[in-house]
């Protein structure tokens, strides 16, 4: 077997920050294009390689190939040279997610006869605007490379299954004022002032938790910017108030906006306004298809819900089950600290074979 820890810090070694994964697209393709089992597409910075063997089942295993930008600043932070510590490997997207890439490959290489028909799927764009998201490209050049009876995200999941994931809606909330001069604030209403009992009503939004398919998920409601202010000598007469909310997926997003303009109601007045600027859905746990149970019975752990959005959403959507598995600590992703540990790389790799291998 490869020592994935030394995969792992090939593939970190490899700089791929969002919009630059040329050049880890091109190490993937070339190493795959040697596996004589394998059919290997390109779609831009996206590979895509299958198995063709009649299996009366496909599963499709699909992790991004990029990260965010190097913690250069930071001293000892996160960087494109990998750093080996005994069984522990820190570097950028060590955890997210070139350790779970580096499974895939060795699944892709190493196992000739799978017992269901694989799709890997290396893309690009995750960890910027869903516009630039390398399953959208493959989807609208070559949906059929994408096809698949269940799918596994390799984000990282401590090599524990995550089930589903959560919606997002990022809104807009503007309140409206009265403009006048700071000397004389009387003749206006200053709508900064006004954020006081919309904060409140945000600071209460209830502690939502459904339990869904045995996974408890936990929803979420943030201030996450305000912009406002016109002088230092005029009363501000609009103020705007970024809202992040993460929501479960018992609900769709229009029935998360409304849960959510109910909320809000009884602070807002004539002439405010609540916009949804972007939103992404939430899918449902998928924990029913046998091949994801199978996979939550390889860990020997149960499953847990994902708190946050991955592209099993995006699977979702095409009405295919997905789970999010692999390598890694997702509360390591992004930062300084980024690394993984030897123990959770075999420990993915020996579930998924599992899977894969299963009559």
């Amino acid at each position: 077997m490869t020592d994935l820890l030394a995969a792992t810090a090939e593939l970190i070694a490899i700089a791929s920050v969002s919009h630059d994964e040329a050049a880890i697209a091109d190490h993937v393709d070339e190493r795959l294009r040697a596996v004589p089992w394998l059919s290997v597409e390109r779609v831009g910075a996206n590979v895509v390689a299958r198995t063709h063997l009649g299996r009366p089942q496909r599963l499709v295993l699909a992790g991004h190939l990029d990260t965010v930008p190097p913690a250069e600043s930071v001293p000892g932070g996160a960087t494109s040279r990998p750093r080996l510590d005994g069984d522990t490997l820190w570097g950028l997207g060590a955890a997210d997610m070139k350790g779970g890439l580096a499974v895939m490959i060795e699944l892709a290489a190493g196992v000739a006869e799978p017992a269901v028909d694989l799709t890997f799927a290396f893309y690009a764009g995750e960890e910027v605007a869903r516009v630039h998201n390398g399953l959208l490209a493959v989807a609208a050049a070559r949906p059929d490379l994408l096809a698949g009876d269940a799918a596994v995200l390799g984000e990282p999941t401590c090599a524990r299954v995550e089930a589903g994931c959560q919606g997002v809606l990022k809104l807009a909330v503007t309140l409206a004022g009265h403009r006048a001069h700071s000397a004389r604030p009387w003749t206006g209403v200053n709508a900064i002032h006004r954020l006081a009992p919309l904060l409140d009503a945000v600071r209460a939004f209830p502690d939502r938790t459904p339990l869904i398919a045995g996974c408890r998920y936990r929803e979420s409601l943030q201030a996450v910017a305000v912009e406002g202010g016109v002088a230092a000598n005029v009363v501000p007469d609009t103020v705007t108030l970024t809202l992040n909310h993460r929501f479960a997926p018992d609900r769709d997003a229009p029935g998360a906006e409304a849960a959510l303009r109910s909320l809000l109601a009884p602070v807002l007045e004539a002439g405010d306004r609540l916009e949804v600027v972007d939103s992404s859905p939430p899918a449902p746990p998928g924990l029913d298809h046998p091949l994801l149970a199978e996979l939550v019975t390889a860990t020997g752990s149960p499953p847990r819900a994902k708190l946050g959005w991955t592209d099993v959403a995006f699977f979702a959507e095409r009405a295919i089950p997905a789970v999010n598995f692999g390598p890694g600590d997702p509360e390591l992703a992004h930062s300084a600290a980024e690394r993984v540990e030897r123990a959770q790389l075999e420990a993915a790799l020996f579930a998924l074979r599992r899977v894969i291998m299963a009559p």
